[in-house]
């Protein structure tokens, strides 16, 4: 009797049913609600994460007026991506998510479109994982230099991600169920703490800047000439926050309903994050209260606390940051570790047989966890000698991911009516939405790779 006889279940459902006309077993568990599926992006996106993290970004390349307008204007793009991506992922419920759909979309050499999307997608998870658990490290340095003056000397900050990342790869040992239940907390840590600290930022400073200052003031301390350009650069602060929500396609095996879970999961995180992203910058930017100060400072969005509020009043909304990017980098490895699972299933990483095995008690694949963590450590390393590191690592994980994201929808294009659609799909908007979202990733393909600062 083979392994899938023992272990399965006396009732096939119809998510395992399909799992198996895909050509896979049911490994893992799947305990997974629509919610908490939804969850998993929406705590990867993480707009008290990203939004925080490359502030900095914004308020020097481009300052308040690409900060305010950058982030819907991104945020509607990416629903275009996002949408193209559910479509697709809605036919194919799989851990593997974005390159199994190339291979089953690419009317001719399926294995090439697999390997490239499937390689782009495994750069841009270890650098997005990198990334999100290096701001958290920022900010926990920001809050330990307030308390006990810890300072934010790189090695310092070195430190506290590689506790983080070791931190992130344990919680994710211990199962889905655990992972899912935080999850759902998430959620309403991050919209709670979105509105605890917006509200906090418009009633106690005693000083505010004005709404035209908000919506239309331009700042360049770039060194670039080109005002166009540099409005262009401050893009990545939208673009780098929405990232990560192809977790809701890696999560299908463990998500009941996958089918219809999965794409609504993908598209809804996008939608609450531009709303509630949107909200946190404006508030924050209104209570600068002293600009070159926060635009230099190591940790920009943390000294706008220093100024509007103190020294107390910053330490409670960071705490509030920190627990946010916590769960934020969880649900990273979460997802980073089943893309691998599923790649190393189909043999295309090396050493796959080793990340590929299930821990038989938690049903999880611990090795493929600790490689997510380990290779996100590994990227980070070289901040220890360049400061500018970060930036590339954010830029890294934009192309990488968005890379990923879009050729299964190029694909799906050239396909066209032979595709089949899954329960949830676009109908005629299918195909001027996928060509809308071709053609952004295309432009920040190469917008991301062009150099930031000058000299």
């Amino acid at each position: 009797m083979s392994a899938d006889e023992t272990t399965a279940p006396a009732v096939i459902t119809d998510d395992q049913q399909r799992l198996h006309e895909l050509g896979y077993a049911q490994e893992l568990r799947r305990h997974m609600s629509g919610f908490s599926n939804f969850a998993v992006s929406f705590t990867i996106i993480s707009i008290l994460s990203g939004c925080l993290t490359l502030y900095g970004t914004g308020l020097n390349s481009g300052g308040p007026v690409i900060i305010t307008w950058g982030w819907p204007f991104v945020g509607v793009m990416t629903l275009f991506v996002g949408l193209a991506m559910a479509e697709v992922c809605s036919s194919f419920p799989t851990a593997g998510g974005l390159y199994y759909w190339s291979a089953k979309l690419a009317p001719r050499n399926p294995a090439a479109w697999s390997w490239f999307t499937g390689w782009f997608n495994f750069l841009g998870q270890v650098a997005v994982t990198a990334g999100i658990d290096f701001g958290a490290a920022f900010f926990l340095n920001a809050l330990l230099d307030l308390q006990w003056g810890y300072d934010t000397r790189p090695w310092h900050t070195i430190v506290l991600f590689a506790a983080i990342l070791l931190l992130h790869g344990v919680v994710n040992q211990f199962g889905v169920r655990l992972v899912a239940i935080l999850n759902n907390v998430s959620v309403w840590w991050h919209i709670i703490g979105v509105l605890i600290i917006v509200s906090v930022l418009a009633f106690v400073p005693s000083h505010h800047q004005s709404a035209s200052w908000v919506f239309g003031h331009f700042v360049n301390n770039t060194g670039w000439g080109a005002k166009f350009y540099v409005l262009l650069l401050g893009l990545l602060l939208a673009q780098y926050t929405f990232t990560g929500y192809d977790a809701s396609a890696h999560m299908t095996e463990e998500t009941k309903s996958a089918a219809t879970a999965g794409p609504r999961g993908i598209v809804t995180s996008i939608v609450v994050s531009l709303f509630a992203g949107w909200l946190l910058l404006i508030g924050i930017t209104f209570a600068i209260q002293n600009y070159s100060g926060a635009a230099s400072a190591s940790v920009p969005a943390a000294q706008v606390f220093i100024q509007a509020l103190g020294n107390t009043g910053a330490k409670l909304l960071l705490l509030v940051v920190i627990g946010a990017q916590l769960f934020c980098g969880m649900s990273s490895v979460t997802a980073n570790s089943r893309m691998i699972y599923a790649f190393s299933r189909d043999g295309a990483l090396p050493g796959s047989q080793f990340w590929h095995r299930v821990n038989p008690k938690t049903r999880t694949p611990t090795n493929a966890i600790w490689l997510a963590a380990g290779g996100a450590l590994i990227l980070g390393l070289p901040y220890l000698w360049n400061n500018t590191a970060y930036v590339a690592v954010t830029s890294i994980a934009v192309i990488g991911l968005y890379v990923a994201y879009v050729m299964p929808t190029f694909l799906r294009l050239r396909l066209g009516s032979r595709f089949k659609a899954g329960p949830w799909q676009l109908g005629r908007w299918s195909r001027p939405i996928g060509i809308i979202a071709c053609v952004w990733v295309a432009f920040i393909f190469v917008l991301f790779m062009l150099p930031t600062v000058s000299p």
